[in-house]
């Protein structure tokens, strides 16, 4: 048959009435599904925001108290509280871990691993318990487990239809709502979702229910709270960026990850040895954690080892104008041992604020050296380079950094150090749940 004969009979049938008619159904098909989407991702968005505001105030309503106590409060507290987690995850829970993150990563690559209520309720228990008695850990794990689960239990008894389409809609849609709502920060919420559950890409085919998500589920908290971003009331101001400061940027990377590989290495061995036996695992976490508490009062003057690591930053960081070298790296390992050893003893709650801080105080570090009057700036950047490497999330990273402080104008030599930490960083990562694209 000629080729002009070929092509027009297939032109023909191109547009027949019934290929007109099936390829607008499919159209049709189509934009019902998103706006299906749509509407139940801003439905899980508007329901982990009030389930996150409701354990924000759970846990500030024991620790704001905590925090003014006398000291042989401070010492017993933290102990109290991991006992406190130990028996939610055990007698409410079954006998479950003290994971939040690593459960969302674990059911998002896995359909066959479900998020139920009753482990929900055990983690949710236990994190008030030990983050409000100060656990070194923070409000994001708990925050974005809770988002995750809720999305995949509204998914899970919607009709067979939707049923039947992608598992990670609304985990991912929940999770991204999660973040949004404890940081305040939307944007930040959606990418950090959509990055942490791979190295070196993105879960690009969630992006609307993740952003829909963030949004209502952002909305719904600071309906509840307020609007103020989460470090921009505390932050003196940031200079603008000189082109030096880009080779600082670079120095700030490669320190942070440095950093961060000796951080993720500890967080994974404290989780190997939190299945160890718990009267082992709860005497070393106690006799740390006190140890750690008298330490850091007696270098600083406060208990800096308590708590996700805000008053780091508010009460010290961003205050003190001239901060010693070696107090900077003793301080780090105060808080990096007591990230630690709040999970060895079972402690529930996230890693992404106490990345947050120990970037914060590698930063200062660099810049006390480089460039000390410029120390807030670097401080920044140093956030947005550990918390990129450990979590492997540099777009969250410098997203966070941004929408927390309200000042972009770091933007440029934070990429520059995370883009450093990332290549120096390797293979190693704060988690054992995330892939490579492809892998199964």
């Amino acid at each position: 048959m000629p080729l002009s004969r070929l092509i027009h009979n297939r032109v023909a049938r191109s547009v027949r009435p019934d290929v007109f008619s099936q390829r607008r159904d499919e159209f049709r098909s189509i934009v019902r599904r998103s706006r299906e989407v749509v509407l139940l991702a801003a439905a899980t968005g508007i329901a982990t925001g009030l389930f996150v505001r409701g354990l924000d105030v759970a846990v500030h309503a024991v620790y704001d108290r905590l925090i003014e106590a006398p000291l042989w409060i401070l010492l017993t507290a933290p102990v109290s509280g991991l006992l406190v987690a130990a028996l939610s995850l055990r007698y409410i829970g079954g006998g479950i871990s003290g994971s939040t993150s690593d459960e969302y990563l674990h059911s998002f690559h896995d359909s066959q691993y479900r998020l139920g209520l009753r482990a929900l309720v055990a983690r949710s228990v236990a994190a008030v318990a030990s983050l409000g008695t100060g656990g070194s850990l923070g409000l994001e794990g708990p925050s974005l487990y809770g988002g995750s689960t809720l999305g995949s239990q509204i998914q899970r008894r919607l009709p067979a239809p939707f049923r039947g389409s992608d598992h990670r809609t609304l985990l991912v849609a929940g999770a991204a709502a999660g973040v949004a709502a404890i940081f305040k920060a939307p944007a930040t919420g959606a990418i950090f979702a959509l990055e942490v559950p791979y190295r070196d890409d993105l879960a690009r085919r969630m992006l609307l229910p993740a952003l829909v998500a963030s949004a209502t589920g952002y909305f719904t908290f600071v309906s509840l709270s307020d609007t103020t971003p989460l470090l921009g009331g505390t932050i003196i101001p940031v200079p603008q960026f000189e082109v030096r400061d880009l080779f600082g940027a670079l120095a700030i990377g490669v320190a942070c990850a440095i950093g961060a590989r000796a951080f993720a290495k500890l967080i994974r061995l404290a989780k190997a040895f939190s299945v160890r036996s718990f009267p082992i695992r709860i005497v070393s976490a106690s006799l740390t954690l006190i140890g750690l508490v008298l330490l850091s009062r007696q270098l600083t003057g406060l208990p800096l080892s308590l708590g996700a690591g805000y008053e780091v930053l508010e009460g010290w960081l961003f205050i003190e104008a001239d901060i010693a070298l070696w107090l900077l790296i003793a301080v780090f390992i105060i808080r990096s041992f007591a990230s630690a050893a709040t999970l060895v003893g079972g402690g529930v709650g996230g890693v992404f604020i106490p990345l947050v801080v120990g970037g914060a105080i590698v930063g200062r570090a660099v810049g006390e050296v480089v460039h000390p009057e410029r120390f807030s700036l670097y401080t920044l950047i140093g956030i947005a380079a550990f918390l990129g490497a450990g979590y492997r999330v540099p777009l969250a990273a410098v997203m966070f950094v941004a929408e927390s402080t309200g000042r972009p104008n770091f933007i440029v030599p934070a990429l520059f150090a995370a883009v450093a930490a990332e290549l120096v960083m390797g293979e190693q990562s704060i988690t054992a749940f995330q892939r490579r694209p492809g892998q199964i």
